[in-house]
């Protein structure tokens, strides 16, 4: 155990030597000469999880129980699927040393998420270090997606770890896609790319409809050796691993709650998976919304979404891109 942890932690240290930054945009997109990121958008989708007092998820709404706030002005919800409508998810993981300590049972924990979703639901498998790689691409064909799974090489790339970009191709891939979309995340947080990746991913997660449930695998490297009194050294870089950490964190935190979804933190196997557990009932309850966004202004726009009952708690993505005037 004990050489365990001192591994952990010396590919903690070469894992966050590099550490940059991240978050997420989507649809039809052109640069303009001022490296500003244009965007068409016909129709905005808002995906919807609405749970009771009691964190239940609340069943049965229907169109006219839904009120959508573009900037403050309510907007009419011009399209309308209820979470009985089959949804689309990609299990995106990180194959890299992060994800080398996550425990193949936990790894294996995410059959209880296949087994739990609908048997509708279409699941691809996505897996990145360098840049984003289809395992396997969408089927309702759950043991299929579990073989995939159990098949990942975790002992590759580990020179590079380009979270943002990532993330980012894997919302392009999806931008088409329609109904409800969501990314399951098992990552470590960790983006060695450079930090101008960030703000292209923050824009794609602003104009997309898909959503980010993001799960870190980092536990097992925050775990360092206390049986011996550390040198002044050896705390610099425990304190350099603590950082880049929090800052892995913090990306996780951003990439998920702007599209309306969740983090988790788990530090073992219960944990795992309970958090598969929730994940699975989140993919189960989601209602997707659509309206026409009113102004062709190309701002960052601010998204409320409220229910006709005021005990109700409604998570969604919190704005969207609007498209930019027409050019004369």
């Amino acid at each position: 155990m004990i050489l365990f942890r001192r591994v952990a932690y010396v590919f903690g240290l070469l894992l966050l030597n590099n550490l940059a930054s991240v978050n997420a945009q989507n649809a039809n997109q052109t640069r303009s000469s001022d490296g500003t990121i244009r965007v068409s958008v016909d129709r905005v989708h808002v995906g919807v999880t609405v749970t009771g007092l009691h964190g239940n998820f609340i069943r049965g709404l229907r169109r006219e129980d839904f009120r959508i706030f573009d900037d403050g002005l309510e907007q009419p919800v011009t399209g309308f699927l209820s979470i009985e409508e089959p949804a689309q998810v990609v299990l995106m993981v990180e194959c890299g040393p992060g994800a080398f300590f996550l425990k193949k049972t936990e790894l294996q924990a995410a059959d209880m998420l296949l087994s739990s979703i609908s048997p509708a639901d279409r699941v691809a498998i996505v897996s990145y270090s360098k840049a984003p790689e289809l395992v396997l691409d969408f089927t309702t064909d759950k043991s299929e997606a579990r073989d995939a799974l159990n098949g990942l090489n975790f002992v590759t790339g580990y020179a590079q770890l380009n979270l943002a970009s990532s993330v980012a191709a894997t919302i392009d891939r999806l931008a088409f896609l329609p109904g409800k979309k969501t990314i399951i995340l098992l990552s470590s947080g960790v983006d060695t790319a450079s930090a101008a990746n960030w703000q292209i991913v923050q824009q794609k997660i602003n104009a997309s409809d898909v959503r980010i449930l993001a799960i870190s695998v980092a536990g097992f490297l925050r775990k360092t050796a206390k049986w011996r009194k550390l040198s002044a050294d050896e705390r610099d870089d425990r304190k350099f691993v603590k950082d880049g950490f929090a800052q892995a964190d913090q990306s996780l935190r951003e990439l998920s709650e702007a599209t309306g979804g969740r983090v988790y933190f788990p530090k073992n196997t219960k944990e795992f998976d309970d958090a598969y557990a929730e994940i699975a009932q989140l993919v189960r309850h989601e209602y997707s919304l659509e309206f026409a966004p009113p102004l062709q202004d190309g701002r960052l726009h601010p998204l409320r979404v409220r229910v006709n009952h005021f005990w109700y708690h409604v998570d969604h993505r919190q704005s969207y891109l609007a498209p930019s005037p027409p050019s004369h």
